[in-house]
């Protein structure tokens, strides 16, 4: 497919990126939405799904930084493909596992190869986009992520109840599989010769960036990774507990989780999008482009602490509703951190980065995972939600101070 012009093939690039995303999403949330059916398949109390839960997300943290310094290296073409097919490949094995061990070792599995979907991302975004279309291409592949945390519950559900929950895990690794296929197909870098709407994209792909050293050595980093640390435990919770919670909580069957379970995440993919462009609009009007994402992601925060009405609330449709509004607030957040990356460092950097960074949310994740599984089991869920409550504003603060323009210098450190 070499004939395809290269500002056509960056769109075809994007629509497989957003693909991926989808089913990203949809393969992380299977046992979310089976969650009484496999605890009542494998034995298992609260704790024991939080441990289920803390294996994906423990080997996913731990691969994040890999996986960025990998796509950085490697470029993301070649890392994509050998993610796509081993995310498929622990689906496959989800589908025929008889025990919990097994369960747990094919969600680690999986949990190792998700992460390379994120920073391969970035950097396709980065060096495929010239600045002026760069925020708009990255909220619509960063919308794949909710567009499968939306068709996940009745598309689960759906297979669950006619096909038995095998059969939630088989079908995903299928579609993987084939995606993979079409990405290998597709994908190409950016070539050396390019037109005007490309060149801005080719040359920062091009340009200089901090060596591994040097790029720990800056404030930005740290401001960002303590950020994600901080706010991604929300995010987490909406995917890994809130399908769980409304059953046992709330009374849903699981057939009704698949009619209203996907309605959080609509809003949410609503809410990350338009927040993105208002963050843009803001930029057209002459805001600096990080002091527009930090005043986007600032006032997203504040509406993070409308949790605290859930257990005031308890009817379904009260905490769909609640729920709707926290998750406005994570993508909100998820999707311009992302952009946040873009302006703040080199494009060489940008995968490596954003690894990192998903390496500490989805630890800060861990960490939250195991105080829920204990306050479920001993206090019942109202304590969560006063956590969840100040974790943005917390996050909104730590990046306001700390996340700027990062330039390498002979010294290697930042400038300011």
């Amino acid at each position: 497919m070499d004939w395809i012009r290269p500002e056509r093939r960056r769109w075809i690039i994007l629509g497989v990126v957003f693909g991926a995303m989808v089913l990203n999403y949809v393969d992380r949330q299977i046992v979310s939405v089976l969650k009484p059916t496999l605890k009542a398949e494998f034995g298992l109390d609260d704790r024991g799904y939080a441990m289920l839960i803390n294996v994906f997300v423990f080997c996913y943290a731990s691969s994040y930084a890999v996986a960025g310094w990998l796509v950085d290296r490697f470029g993301a073409g070649r890392v994509m493909v050998y993610g796509m097919l081993a995310w498929s490949g622990a689906c496959f094995g989800g589908a025929f596992t008889r025990t919990f061990g097994q369960l747990a070792f094919f969600r680690g599995l999986l949990g190792v190869a998700e992460p390379t979907t994120f920073p391969a991302q970035l950097r396709v975004v980065t060096i495929w986009f010239p600045p002026a279309l760069r925020a708009t291409a990255n909220s619509l592949c960063a919308a794949g992520s909710t567009v499968g945390a939306i068709i996940a519950p009745p598309l689960i559900a759906w297979l669950a109840v006619r096909f038995g929950w095998h059969a939630a895990f088989f079908v995903p690794g299928v579609i993987g599989l084939g995606l993979a296929v079409v990405w290998r197909l597709v994908y190409r870098d950016p070539p050396a010769v390019v037109g005007p709407a490309l060149a801005l994209g080719a040359a920062a792909d091009r340009a200089a960036g901090f060596t591994w050293p040097q790029l720990w050595r800056t404030r930005s980093l740290w401001g960002l990774l303590l950020s994600r640390f901080i706010s991604d435990p929300v995010w987490y919770f909406c995917l890994f507990w809130l399908p769980g919670y409304l059953q046992e909580r709330s009374g849903l069957t699981l057939a009704q989780i698949g009619l209203l379970g996907w309605i959080p995440f609509l809003v949410a993919d609503l809410g990350g999008v338009g927040s993105s462009l208002f963050s843009d609009r803001l930029v057209r009007r002459g805001v600096a482009p990080l002091r527009a994402r930090q005043l986007t992601l600032a006032g997203a925060a504040v509406l993070a602490p409308v949790c605290l009405l859930t257990p005031h609330f308890p009817h379904p449709f009260a905490t769909l509703a609640i729920f709707s509004v926290v998750g406005a607030v994570c993508l909100t957040w998820l999707f311009n951190l992302g952009v946040v990356v873009a302006d703040a460092f080199p494009a060489a950097n940008v995968g490596s980065v954003w690894g990192i960074a998903g390496a500490f949310g989805a630890t800060g994740a861990i960490c939250f995972n195991v105080y829920v599984g204990h306050l479920m089991e001993t206090f019942g869920a109202g304590r969560i939600f006063v956590a969840l409550a100040v974790l943005h504003p917390l996050a909104a603060v730590v990046l306001w101070l700390t996340v700027r323009r990062e330039h390498p210098n002979g010294s290697g450190l930042s400038a300011a």
